[in-house]
């Protein structure tokens, strides 16, 4: 089963700290003396060690140059930057607004042929429809105290940059849990067009569309957290407060076997369309 991505995040960190923890050990300083060295309190020292501060590129510099190993900063710095890239707060993400949020990443998305999400409670962006995608939006501009809440805008973004799908070269396997049929993250008219969009969408031929049933009986998995694979290069985790990236090949590796278990637990075409035809009828 796939580790807590904080965890993972946590743990690229604790990498940095231990070989900065090193250096100041081979070269026989306590945090004490290392930090006189830096010029700065000896508790900055302890809490860099203890991963709970993230080093600057300068703090690297100077604790290597401090422990004669200044041919180490460059590497140390992009470990550090790589362990920080992987673990984003969504606050430092929505600053600009959530329009600027949906067209973050142009390149990773143009750069893909193969897009895998799974999703346990709403239907994937990539499928989302403008009035539903504005309904997630808004609940997620009111949770984070957007500034400003340009949702609306934010909508219209994502729709067209899921134009991707369209495009040639491009595929798209999508897994959502029965459940996320039944979220009512919009008003019921909104609600129906995202369920109605999903039968179009479901029989295109570079889309493929898994539903897992509620009643699934003797899961391999139980309902994870919204995930998405790019490739086989890097997995993107949503927590509640933040998105965290994944790279280490180990790892990729462990959520597309995950990915592969709830896959498999899917019922796709006419079954798929029965559970989507069953949620609309229960918006009437």
């Amino acid at each position: 089963m796939p580790i807590s991505p904080s965890s993972s995040a946590q743990a690229a960190r604790e990498v940095v700290a231990h070989r900065l923890r090193d250096l100041r050990k081979g070269a026989g300083l306590s945090v004490t003396e290392l930090a006189g060295r830096c010029d700065w309190h000896h508790s900055k020292t302890s809490r860099i060690e203890n991963a709970r501060t993230a080093p600057t590129a300068t703090d690297i510099r100077l604790w290597c140059r401090a422990t004669d190993a200044a041919d180490q900063a460059d590497g140390i710095i992009a470990q550090s930057l790589h362990a920080e890239s992987m673990y984003t707060e969504w606050r430092t993400q929505v600053r600009s607004g959530l329009k600027a949020l949906q067209g973050s990443e142009p390149r990773l998305f143009q750069d893909t042929q193969l897009f895998r999400v799974y999703s346990s409670s709403l239907v994937p962006g990539l499928l989302q429809t403008e009035g539903y995608a504005a309904g997630v939006l808004g609940i997620s501009a009111r949770f984070r105290d957007v500034p400003v809440d340009d949702s609306a805008e934010a909508a219209r973004a994502r729709v067209e940059r899921s134009r991707i799908i369209h495009e040639p070269g491009h595929r798209l396997v999508a897994v959502i849990e029965e459940a996320a049929l039944r979220h009512q993250v919009c008003d019921a008219d909104a609600m129906a067009a995202q369920l109605g969009y999903l039968l179009t969408a479901g029989a295109l031929p570079q889309v493929s569309l898994g539903i897992v049933p509620m009643a699934t009986a003797g899961r391999e998995q139980w309902p994870r957290e919204t995930f998405h694979v790019y490739d086989d290069r890097l997995i993107s985790v949503e927590l509640v407060s933040a998105r965290v990236r994944i790279t280490q090949p180990s790892e990729v590796a462990l959520y597309l076997k995950a990915f592969e278990q709830l896959r498999s637990m899917a019922v796709y075409g006419a079954d798929a369309r029965a559970l989507i035809l069953r949620a609309i009828e229960v918006l009437h």
